[in-house]
């Protein structure tokens, strides 16, 4: 199998894909008036970064991920950038898109795997598991004289799971050090923002203080994400987990839903749908 990673974009071609996401989410939630449009938008920057610059996959998947990086994403709520991203970069027809959370598509509300989706290895959406399996597929990678690394998503408000802390205690006790999580630290949630609903206090020094290797960055900005994870990169294989705790904001790239917990899980109406698209403008759109 080929691991090298078939797309390896300039900054300016990142931002270009990552507004054609963007579009990509709006559309497809506004389509059938249901999905998570806040956390999507806010993380495209990262899920863009990983497919098309940072992550060694192939496109020929297979559900083992044997000799190439692998993706978890724990907060399956936010699956409509990962739909997309993984329809840019190939691994099903963009046109897909267009079934987002109808009958029979493989595109449900929460990542599944009995469709069989390229690129989904794990269901996802009941929060808490994701860093669990993410874990466990590293371990095997160790065991099995893998050396490609492991890449797994979190939402802030997920930290309040107590699988999280059980998971991150058996990683640094068992040393898998060829994982990189990332918290995606909007600090909103359904209900509010986290600082009210539950406070996640000094989550650096939480995992610290667990055994990680913790290191911040901006998830909103190109210049600043992509050498927060090569960081990451060089931090692994030296005997600690490695987290990133990545600072995003909701809603990012519209404005009128940006910052705003209300987003997390609405759907803009036909005139919020064209504003939104006005204003995630791309050179050459290439909308589904």
């Amino acid at each position: 199998m080929n691991n090298e990673n078939p797309h390896n974009q300039s900054i300016t071609e990142l931002k270009q894909t990552a507004a054609q996401v963007r579009r990509d989410i709006v559309r497809m939630v506004h389509a059938v008036n249901s999905g998570h449009p806040g956390g999507s938008l806010g993380c495209t920057d990262y899920f863009v970064s990983l497919y098309f610059r940072v992550m060694n996959y192939s496109k020929e998947f297979t559900i083992d991920g044997k000799n190439e990086d692998i993706f978890f994403l724990s907060n399956g709520h936010i699956s409509p950038v990962w739909y997309s991203v993984l329809a840019r970069a190939g691994f099903f027809d963009v046109k897909e898109l267009a079934t987002f959370r109808k009958l029979n598509s493989r595109l449900q509300g929460h990542p599944t795997t009995h469709e069989g989706l390229p690129g989904v290895r794990i269901a996802s959406g009941s929060l808490g598991q994701g860093l669990s399996a993410a874990v466990g597929a590293a371990q095997t990678k160790k065991l099995n004289k893998d050396n490609n690394l492991v890449y797994v998503l979190m939402g802030d408000g997920e930290l309040e799971e107590g699988q999280i802390w059980e998971a991150a205690m058996y990683a640094a006790h068992h040393k898998v050090d060829n994982i990189i999580a990332t918290v995606d630290r909007n600090g909103q949630q359904i209900d509010g923002s986290t600082e009210e609903v539950m406070s996640l206090g000094d989550l650096q020094a939480k995992f610290e203080a667990f055994g990680w290797h913790v290191l911040e960055a901006d998830g909103n900005n190109f210049e600043l994400l992509l050498p927060a994870l090569e960081n990451a990169k060089a931090a692994t294989g030296k005997g600690k987990p490695v987290l990133i705790l990545m600072n995003t904001e909701m809603g990012f790239g519209v404005d009128y839903m940006m910052g705003s917990h209300k987003w997390h899980g609405v759907a803009p109406n036909d005139e919020q749908l064209e504003i939104a698209l006005q204003q995630l403008a791309v050179d050459v759109a290439s909308d589904y």
